[in-house]
């Protein structure tokens, strides 16, 4: 061999060795494989190789029990990202309204029996937060498109599938902007369809949410990187409402959306716009502290409006000049109460407590009935108790006729 073969052969030589070592650290540098077995499905998934850094969702849905690809869908044996992800439902939110039923649903999980409140899907569908009846009907009725309020429209056809609907409302056809002949009602169409839970928000830190289940049960997404978004909750703040709730008002005149221009400066201010009259406990408690989940995700009935479903009042807790609020004893662990609270921990409860319950039975999980017979309610976000006492046997000269929440005001609103 000639010195310039050697040569030659030596580069050669260097530059496999140089290639080697590069594969070799890209391979060693790659995740291993990371399988998993949920008890739910029994099939291996490996989601995890690449998924291992988020977050649990929810003490209610261990990784372990259900995995990823139950709720997600996906290709649950592929290593490579794009063909992992080519058929995940509803893209990297599975409770989009247009797939929870395929993601969250089936009789085990969220399309369960109504019994063990267990019908969140079928409860969410027929409520005025997904089909916004009554912002449609009130708008079509305003502009002429409709003799009356009546609810005959909702953002996606739906039909109550129960036996007996107590609002008389049985179904609801698919709102089709194109069918109107009002511009008014076009405009609405075009500028006002945002809050509605399927909605993309608005632009804006102030507007974000996601959609779906996740509108609600998943706050303060600002506050996660991007691709990190992996949490549900029933500890819902008050500012995840107002994503929706209380951000601005619509112009009817220009069907437009005119967004808050102060800058709330207290909790008081922030929770609600500058106008009316509120007690300290509306705007010292969080929304979910005081409506129920059969309010905010419906009861299973298609509703009108907003107002129909709503009836937690100020007696509801602290009763009336003649009534004690209503309460129930807790004298079995299968109790619903007792799930509740499991699944939100902010207040522990037993067999033998009684707690507070709504005029349509459902419990107040997050409120207790001490032995000098006042009452404790803790926080479900903040986790802060507060105790209070009923109105009976004080001197309220509320007239005995005038229970609602607005008579309340009358005496105990806060200035501001």
């Amino acid at each position: 061999m000639n010195k310039l073969t050697r040569r030659i052969f030596v580069l050669a030589s260097a530059l496999l060795l140089a290639g080697l070592v590069l594969v070799w650290g890209e391979n060693f540098g790659r995740l291993q494989p990371i399988r998993l077995i949920p008890t739910l499905t029994g099939e291996a998934e490996f989601c995890l190789t690449c998924h291992s850094d988020l977050a649990e969702i929810s003490p209610s849905h261990p990784v372990d029990t259900f995995g990823c690809v139950v709720c997600h869908g996906g290709e649950r044996l592929a290593l490579d990202a794009d063909l992992a992800h080519s058929t995940m439902r509803g893209g990297n939110n599975p409770s989009d309204l247009s797939v929870v039923e395929q993601s969250c649903g089936g009789s085990d999980c969220h399309s369960g029996n109504p019994e063990d409140s267990q019908d969140h899907i079928q409860r969410v569908m027929t409520s005025v937060q997904a089909t916004y009846a009554g912002a449609i009907a009130s708008i079509r009725y305003t502009f002429g498109a409709q003799s009356d309020l009546s609810a005959h429209y909702g953002i996606f056809a739906v039909t109550d599938h129960t036996a007996v609907t107590a609002t008389g409302i049985s179904s609801l056809q698919a709102f089709n902007p194109a069918a109107e002949t009002s511009l008014p009602v076009q405009a609405f169409a075009d500028n006002c369809l945002t809050c509605h839970i399927n909605a993309e928000p608005p632009a804006g830190d102030a507007f974000a949410r996601l959609t779906g289940c996740a509108a609600c049960h998943t706050p303060d997404v600002n506050n996660y990187p991007e691709g990190q978004i992996h949490r549900l909750t029933t500890a819902i703040p008050y500012s995840q409402c107002n994503t929706c709730h209380n951000r601005g008002n619509y112009d009817l005149r220009s069907m437009t959306f005119v967004e808050r221009t102060d800058q709330p400066l207290d909790r008081m201010h922030d929770y609600y716009q500058p106008i009316g009259e509120f007690t300290q406990c509306e705007w010292t408690l969080d929304c979910v502290d005081c409506h129920t989940g059969h309010e905010a995700m419906g009861d299973g009935d298609i509703y009108a409006n907003q107002a129909d479903i709503q009836y937690t009042q100020c007696k509801t807790c602290h009763g009336t000049l003649d009534e004690l609020p209503q309460t129930q004893t807790i004298v079995s662990e299968d109790d619903l109460a007792l799930k509740l609270a499991f699944l939100n921990p902010v207040m522990e409860l037993s067999v033998g407590d009684t707690i507070l319950m709504t005029e349509k039975g459902e419990p107040l999980w997050n409120t207790r009935v001490l032995p000098d017979g006042t009452y404790e309610l803790v926080g479900k976000a903040t986790g802060q108790t507060f105790t209070f006492r009923p109105v009976m046997g004080t001197q309220c000269q509320q007239n005995p006729d005038e229970q609602e929440s607005q008579y309340c005001h009358a005496c105990h609103a806060v200035d501001h």
